[in-house]
């Protein structure tokens, strides 16, 4: 049996820029099980869908970790805008066809890989969390490899107006991170 007090208060009490992070942390993962769901509901790839429903299973794991630390009244309260925009963010290129999903899922992703490391820093620089900081390593990781399979599944370089597709979702992806951090 573990002693209680070797248990970490996943509830304790945070710093006010940590609220903010595990708010935006939790709008982006309900945002990516969204992408996911956008792509099996408009691909008929079955490449696209053993992808998303990987993947999804993954993300899904990712919001509860994320829901353990955060309380509700904490959360988002745009969490039906997160919905839409990560299932237009999935639907959209899934229409298109693969590579315009795995081009638009590494650009998501080498945002986010970015995203938990930077909160990941700065737990270990003021030496406070482990346990939270431990959780997003590992939902970090997690994102590093979608990132790596999605861009190793894209067949060629991207065109144009791909890439700029995947600047919009990069810049789209920073603001609605501003965003949840404040609502």
């Amino acid at each position: 049996m573990v002693p209680n007090d070797a248990i970490p208060n996943l509830r304790e009490s945070k710093p006010q820029w940590l609220v903010a992070d595990l708010r935006s942390d939790h709008a982006g993962e309900t945002g990516a099980i969204w992408i996911y769901k956008g792509i099996l509901l408009t691909t008929s790839e079955e490449v696209l869908k053993k992808f998303a429903t990987d993947h999804l299973t993954t993300e899904q794991s990712h919001l509860e970790k994320i829901e353990s630390f955060l309380d509700k009244k904490d959360r988002s309260v745009l969490i039906p805008l997160w919905k839409i925009l990560g299932f237009l963010t999935g639907a959209l290129p899934a229409l298109i066809g693969p590579r315009a999903v795995f081009a638009t899922i590494s650009a998501v992703e080498n945002f986010v890989v970015a995203h938990y490391q930077a909160q990941i820093q700065r737990l270990r620089n003021e030496n406070i969390h482990p346990h939270i900081s431990g959780v997003l390593q590992s939902c970090r990781d997690d994102e590093a490899q979608h990132e790596a399979e999605a861009a190793s599944l894209i067949s060629s370089q991207p065109s144009k107006l791909l890439r700029a597709w995947c600047r919009l979702v990069s810049v789209g992806s920073n603001a609605a991170v501003k965003l949840a951090r404040m609502i």
